[in-house]
């Protein structure tokens, strides 16, 4: 059974009178958390999408970047995503029990959070609306402010990722201690790693870009350390 006709039986399972919301409450264990996954990062792309006032053909095009979607698949999509428009329930709501279905799983919140950048940034803006947007659910996820500032660095052009905040270190911190923390946000970026937090194979391929900012970042540092 694909993961779109699992995310339409999920639906179906929605009372008369119930909200999107409500499919949260009930994916919170693997292999559900996958389909959990894959509705979050639509229902919060549809409510970003009203932050700011329009969805562009960039942005849907983006999406399916994210996530491989068959013609046959493309209805349960529009669903998911027209259901969140509609929901009465604000998009903190939703991020709250996001973060519920996830629980400690902060990793798997950095993936989500990842796809609604990449999708915020394909129409090559970055509004306010949706920065403040994407700030609030970072603040409900608790991801903490250096882990958003990271992402959003890697992601809007006029931010520059600094080396040591993409590890999640100082200029202060041993050689050594970065290598480190280079090393396991490597083991953490791996496709394996990221299938068995229950993000969606097809999302996995942002995991890519991440890397490549990752070892940039230690790649600069160790040149840094060499040249001092």
């Amino acid at each position: 059974m694909s993961i779109w006709s699992r995310i339409s039986d999920a639906l179906s399972a929605l009372a008369s009178g119930e909200g999107l919301s409500e499919v949260f409450d009930r994916l919170r264990a693997p292999p559900e958390r996958t389909v959990g996954f894959t509705i979050a990062v639509i229902a919060l792309s549809a409510k970003m999408a009203k932050a700011d006032g329009l969805v562009t053909r960039d942005e849907v095009t983006a999406f399916r970047e994210v996530f491989h979607i068959g013609q046959a698949d493309e209805a349960a999509a529009a669903r998911v995503f027209n259901l969140a428009r509609q929901d009465v329930a604000g998009f903190e709501d939703y991020a709250r029990r996001i973060r519920a279905m996830f629980g400690e799983d902060r990793s798997t919140l950095c993936d989500l959070m990842e796809g609604l950048f990449h999708i915020a940034l394909a129409d090559g803006t970055y509004h306010p609306a949706e920065d403040a947007f994407l700030e609030r659910v970072a603040e409900i996820f608790e991801l903490g402010e250096t882990r958003f500032l990271t992402m959003r660095a890697r992601f809007v052009p006029d931010a520059l990722p600094d080396p040591y905040t993409v590890l999640g270190v100082t200029p202060e911190t041993p050689i050594e201690e970065i290598r480190k923390a280079w090393r396991q946000l490597v083991r953490e970026t791996h496709p394996d790693r990221m299938i068995a937090r229950g993000v969606p194979q097809e999302a996995v391929r942002l995991s890519e870009r991440r890397m490549q900012d990752i070892n940039r970042a230690w790649e600069d540092i160790r040149n840094r350390a060499s040249a001092a």
